[in-house]
């Protein structure tokens, strides 16, 4: 099993300082991936429901940010060599899809090869308003954007025509270091997010899910890959229990559900604090190693 960290990325607390000792550090300790989540905007007041908190809040004070992701990435990348890169996770159908290609593109070229591109279809209603962008038949845009990104890492001339974007035939280079393009995973609990794994993904990402629950969410990933003629060996099954902890025992209880990662939620007050931080994840850590 791997062992990855959800860094929540959010202003004041990642500072560059941070970043820096966190890349060196994963690198040293074996953690698998660091995943980064999106908001480009937040407000006080919002009717939204926020997926995974009891208030239908998300638990992000004012003025406490949360970073670019894409950037983000691509500072850890230059900050270490092995650990991989993730977006825990991009909101594809509110991003211009051609710049997402490049942004991923790049990143994943900049640290040769490092980049899990984890994509979900948003909650909050006000931010696609704010970026002007429909929040209605967000799911259907998300399945085209994934066609305009396809043909932008993988054909020589891209281009394509649908209902919500036309992309006039064009070049997009450098193409990914990955092949075709950097693993895709979908975030999310519901049957669409499920089935968007089983068309087109090499993962699924979970959040808060517990390990008594995820092994029938496993089976229902199972019995719907079966359809498009594909089976679990083919996808990974990424979970993170968030707020609800995180211990060996559960680790071991992950696996035992069909997780083949599990990512823990990770916090530091400062850059000197990383350390001791990761030190309270290594039973975890040493639990998921002997696991693989």
């Amino acid at each position: 099993m791997r062992f990855s960290l959800f860094a929540p990325a959010a202003n004041p607390f990642f500072t560059p300082e941070m970043i820096q000792v966190l890349g060196r550090e994963a690198d040293e300790r074996g953690i698998d991936t660091i995943w980064v989540p999106e908001h480009v905007v937040l407000f006080d007041d919002y009717a939204s429901s926020y997926p995974y908190a009891d208030d239908g809040k998300i638990p992000a004070p004012p003025g406490s940010g949360i970073l670019d992701p894409m950037t983000t990435l691509s500072f850890l990348a230059a900050c270490s060599e092995r650990v991989r890169l993730g977006t825990g996770i991009s909101l594809l159908p509110q991003r211009n899809p051609v710049y997402t290609a490049k942004e991923v593109a790049t990143v994943d070229y900049l640290s040769n090869g490092r980049v899990d591109f984890g994509i979900g279809v948003g909650w909050l209603r006000e931010e696609f308003e704010a970026l002007m962008v429909p929040f209605e038949r967000r799911g259907m845009r998300t399945d085209e954007y994934l066609q305009v990104l396809h043909t932008l890492w993988c054909d020589e001339i891209s281009s394509f025509e649908g209902d919500f974007y036309q992309l006039p035939e064009c070049r997009q280079d450098p193409k990914p270091v990955q092949q075709p393009h950097p693993p895709l995973w979908f975030g999310g609990e519901s049957e669409a997010a499920q089935r968007r794994v089983a068309r087109s993904g090499q993962g699924w990402y979970s959040f808060k899910t517990p390990p008594d629950q995820l092994a029938g969410r496993v089976k229902e990933l199972g019995d719907i890959l079966v359809e498009h003629e594909r089976s679990l060996a083919d996808v990974e099954v990424n979970v993170c229990p968030y707020f609800d902890g995180i211990d060996a025992a559960k680790v071991e209880a992950y696996a035992d559900a069909g997780a083949t990662q599990v990512t823990a939620l990770f916090f530091a007050g400062s850059a000197d604090e990383v350390p001791a931080a990761l030190d309270q994840l290594t039973p975890c850590l040493e639990r998921a190693q002997q696991l693989t």
